[in-house]
């Protein structure tokens, strides 16, 4: 291309010095470790020393900086690799990286954002060019910055459909700022690649889904890798590299039943020693190319509702509307409040949000996976408040994109509609019936189960200043305005419904279960029993001082009742909760098994979650209870 200039012979010696002091540190340190991937290492050491000394801009003792170019290792296996990047760069001394994978270090066995150059946990193959994305779509369409994108994927973790969900999505929104490198090394972990260095194959796959596709036929040449990601500019540019796994290991390259093995000692010390004896020890230093300061600052701190909630107590809204009413709410209040959504908005009501705010709204497609990397990427950096939305059901399918948002400490927050059995006719395939498991599972998660329009918006009010994963569920049935619109709401405390001094059982529901409490509230009181009914708001943490404050007001009488199975619920969130309180005795009414179409009051009834199943079990209880006095 016109304006590719060859780099000078003395650059060119820098950088292959630069790629075999990347072997070296990488060997001696998973040697040092007694663990780890260095044959991994090895075949991107070329493909590194290009991209971070030649390529990328960025203020190497200022990795975060806003206006830094990005870089997400997606075979996170190959972590020893870029923390001897960093050491070049001078951001760890070259000693630290002796120390990986201790415990007392901060260089894990695969990245993770307690290191300041990491953005995402990587890992978990398939995932690092979903993250790479948002922050691709970030910087073109929220950021409006120079800043450019970069993803190095094996070629083992092609075989992830999640790949190609987001090579389907950089595709259709033009990401020209988004640069992937594919480091094809034909090795796997027990055996070669399906492709193998098949590099028209790959080629033309990557085309198909529209991207710019360049193929380096030799990826461990500086002059061919400093060329194609010259030309690097279209929308957007995948980097296929032909390279060999544990190349510069004698012995060890392209061989298999290398993957994750560090080298012997002896053999360590006699394959550094010789490639040290190729460096040049060239007088020209190479440093990172400074960034364009043009992102702009951003505040995402302290974001509240810029006016309260306006419902009527008893009018009848459905929760997931109430999402879609607070989500528009929460858009004016802060221009960084983003929403995307997995082709359901209409039913999860984020299309409210997109018809106020069009230019902040990301329609991620059926590719559920791939939306929650997208948000994940998008929040990297504090850039964005992102809100994600589907049927809860389907975020079964994405929950190791889950967990590892986790391990990325990502502030995200994820909507789920459709929950329960009291969506009705649809059938147990959309029903989220698992959900608040999988979530009370994360270890960073908040759960909201909002059962009101009031403590909706409240929730996502909260949500949006929270750290972690947020999950939000959000039903399908319109039920009862039941706060006021000035009711406080704090995570962690539950609300009491109903009270009475001669209260005989603590009813805990949420959501439809709620309501169903109640109804059967009212309808024991005219036999003259009374029940406590609590609504706990969020399922996590859950208000455990209240409930056994209420459980010990109504003689240890609990009953749960919740349109989820009985495994990883509210039910059980309960029990663990009491569980060091003698005198204490929770009965459990949840969804028995697996539901099929009908009615949703036909579904509540099948299932004895319904007023009329919860009045029944009251009076079970309190005639055991009395019997067994």
């Amino acid at each position: 291309m016109a304006h590719y200039h060859k780099p000078d012979q003395q650059t060119l010696l820098a950088l292959k010095d630069i790629a075999n002091r990347l072997r070296i540190n990488s060997i001696k340190a998973t040697t040092a470790a007694g663990s780890g991937h260095p044959t991994s290492c090895c075949s991107a050491a070329e493909i590194m020393s290009v991209l971070f000394f030649h390529t990328m801009k960025y203020k190497a003792l200022d990795p975060r900086h806003p206006c830094n170019d990005r870089f997400v290792l997606s075979k996170g296996h190959a972590a020893p690799i870029l923390y001897a990047v960093w050491a070049e760069a001078g951001f760890l001394k070259e000693s630290d990286l002796l120390n990986l994978r201790k415990l007392d270090s901060i260089l894990e066995g695969h990245p993770v954002p307690r290191q300041e150059f990491v953005d995402v946990a990587t890992g978990s193959l398939g995932q690092g060019l979903g993250a790479a994305c948002g922050m691709a779509y970030t910087g073109k369409y929220f950021d409006k910055a120079s800043y450019r994108v970069y993803c190095l994927l094996g070629d083992g973790e092609l075989s992830e459909g999640s790949v190609w969900e987001a090579m389907a999505f950089a595709s259709h929104y033009k990401l020209d700022n988004l640069v992937a490198i594919f480091d094809i090394n034909r090795l796997g972990q027990s055996d070669p690649t399906p492709l193998q260095h098949q590099m028209d194959k790959y080629k033309k796959r990557c085309e198909a889904f529209g991207w710019n596709a360049i193929v380096v036929e030799d990826g461990h040449s500086l002059e061919k890798l400093c060329k194609a990601f010259s030309e690097a500019q279209q929308q957007p540019t995948v980097i296929i590299a032909k390279t060999f796994k544990g190349k510069g290991i004698s012995g060890a390259e392209d061989k298999l039943s290398w993957h994750g093995k560090p080298l012997p000692k002896e053999m360590a010390d006699s394959i550094t020693k010789d490639l040290e004896k190729q460096i040049h020890n060239t007088n020209k230093k190479l440093c990172p190319l400074a960034p364009e300061e043009d992102a702009p600052a951003v505040n995402i701190k302290n974001i509240k509702m810029p006016s309260p909630s306006n419902y009527k107590l008893g009018e009848k809204v459905a929760t997931r509307k109430a999402y879609g009413i607070a989500l528009k709410k929460l858009g004016h209040a802060n221009n960084r409040v983003i929403a995307m959504d997995g082709d359901t908005k209409n039913s999860t009501f984020s299309e409210m949000f997109k018809n106020e705010h069009p230019n902040r709204f990301v329609e991620c497609y059926i590719a559920e996976q791939n939306m929650v990397s997208i948000a994940v990427g998008c929040a990297t950096r504090d850039r964005t408040v992102a809100f994600a939305s589907t049927f809860a059901a389907f975020f079964t399918r994405a929950y190791d994109q889950i967990r590892m948002a986790a391990i990325s400490e990502s502030n995200i927050n994820l909507v789920g509609s459709h929950c329960g059995v009291s969506i009705g006719e649809d059938g147990p395939s959309q029903m989220a019936l698992e959900d608040l498991a999988i979530f009370r599972a994360i270890p960073t998660a908040t759960v909201f189960y909002p059962s009101d329009g009031v403590s909706t918006e409240k929730a996502v009010e909260l949500a949006a200043n929270t750290k972690g994963i947020c999950f939000i569920r959000t039903s399908r049935p319109d039920n009862a305005i039941i706060y006021k619109n000035s009711e406080e709401f704090q995570i962690g405390h539950a609300k009491v419904v109903k009270q009475n001094k001669n209260d005989q059982v603590t009813v805990i529901g949420a959501g439809v279960t709620l309501h169903e409490a109640n109804a059967a509230a009212e309808q024991l009181a005219t036999e003259n029993i009374f029940i406590r009914v609590i609504d706990p708001f969020t399922i996590k943490p859950l208000d455990a001082d209240k409930i056994i404050e209420s459980a010990k007001a109504t003689k240890g009488r609990i009953i749960t009742v919740e349109d989820h199975y009985y495994e990883g619920g509210l039910g059980e969130a309960v029990l663990s909760a009491v569980a060091k309180e003698s005198g204490i005795t929770v009965h459990l009414m949840a969804v028995s098994g697996v539901p099929r179409s009908g009615k949703p009051a036909e579904l509540l009834k099948m299932f004895q979650i319904d007023k009329e199943a919860i009045v029944n079990k009251v009076k079970k209880v309190i005639s055991i209870t009395e019997n067994t006095i």
